[in-house]
């Protein structure tokens, strides 16, 4: 089976992507896994920029195809903060619990409408010939009040849907996977993936 390496070292990320590329025909490692080591400085202004620096450093040092990720989440009301410094926003080692309870304080006394957010996801597919392929999809919600859930990681658990009346930690990994920013994103990109074996 061909192999293609996803730079990551989140294993929350990693667990959903192999599940959501179970089917491409293409064995999901970690740079981890492939023996990689690479201190990536992501300084790009947008989430595409991040994940194609992230992509195509890995693959220039492995020459294998390497996809990469960069997701976060846009709050409207907070001039869609914190973006691109999703992973990044309140110090890097600063734990999500701390995050999340920073956000909903900062968004106490907002009502529900100008609660609204979304989730991005940016996925880049870097190929050992050069080529560089590029997809964004996302997830809307608003953020809630509370945390609240025990699936997925991150933001997932102040990021309410109201069409399933439940934040994205509380969905089940199928669930998420079908609807997820990343999901949509994963899937778009198979298609390159598969026209590249």
């Amino acid at each position: 089976m061909k192999q293609v390496i996803f730079a990551t070292e989140n294993p929350g990320k990693l667990r959903e992507i192999r599940e959501i590329l179970a089917d491409c025909g293409f064995e999901v490692l970690s740079m981890k896994e492939a023996g990689i080591s690479a201190d990536i400085v992501e300084d790009g202004k947008t989430f595409e920029e991040n994940a194609v620096i992230k992509a195509t450093q890995v693959c220039r040092l492995c020459g294998q195809i390497v996809l990469a990720d960069d997701s976060g989440l846009e709050i409207d009301y907070l001039n869609k903060e914190p973006g691109v410094y999703s992973a990044r926003y309140l110090g890097k080692d600063t734990d999500y619990h701390t995050k999340n309870h920073h956000l909903i304080r900062r968004l106490s006394g907002v009502p529900d409408e100008q609660r609204t957010a979304r989730f991005v996801c940016a996925v880049a597919a870097a190929f050992p010939d050069g080529r560089v392929e590029t997809v964004r999809a996302a997830m809307e919600g608003r953020i809630g009040y509370e945390e609240k859930g025990e699936n997925g990681f991150g933001y997932d658990p102040i990021f309410y849907l109201p069409e399933y009346g439940c934040t994205s930690a509380e969905l089940t990994p199928e669930e998420k996977n079908r609807i997820s920013h990343r999901g949509k994103a994963l899937r778009m990109i198979k298609k390159a993936l598969t026209s590249g074996k």
